[in-house]
């Protein structure tokens, strides 16, 4: 039971996490200068780091361990994915590293995080 409890809180705190990482993004999306590059790598930036929190979700709301491994692949791929356009952003000097550095730790920490469950769930 207690280990029940244990899965349950951490999924509760993924959740938030992944739902905070979302808001944050937006956050960035919003700071993107209004030029034809930023709105477009931009636009890829939040499908993918939107469908993070949205995925996560889904994950917790699996039916069944196959359904489970597979949304969580998604996530992870998501989360990696978001991490890539955050690197893009910066490396083409949309926006500067020191204000993405935060976000893309956090993407890289969700993407372990949810790597290792995944591995545990094989």
């Amino acid at each position: 039971m207690e280990e029940a409890i244990d899965k349950n809180h951490f999924a509760n705190l993924l959740q938030k996490r992944t739902k905070n990482f979302v808001l944050r993004s937006i956050t960035v999306f919003k700071a993107l200068p209004p030029t034809e590059e930023a709105r477009i790598i931009g636009k890829q930036f939040l499908r993918s780091a939107s469908s993070v929190g949205a995925n996560y979700r889904a994950v917790c709301r699996s039916r069944s361990q196959n359904e489970f491994f597979a949304k969580l692949s998604i996530t992870i791929e998501e989360a990696d994915e978001s991490l890539f356009w955050l690197e893009i952003i910066s490396e083409s000097g949309i926006l500067p590293v020191g204000k993405l550095m935060s976000l893309m730790s956090e993407a890289e920490e969700i993407v372990k995080i949810l790597s290792k469950a995944r591995k545990n769930t094989k």
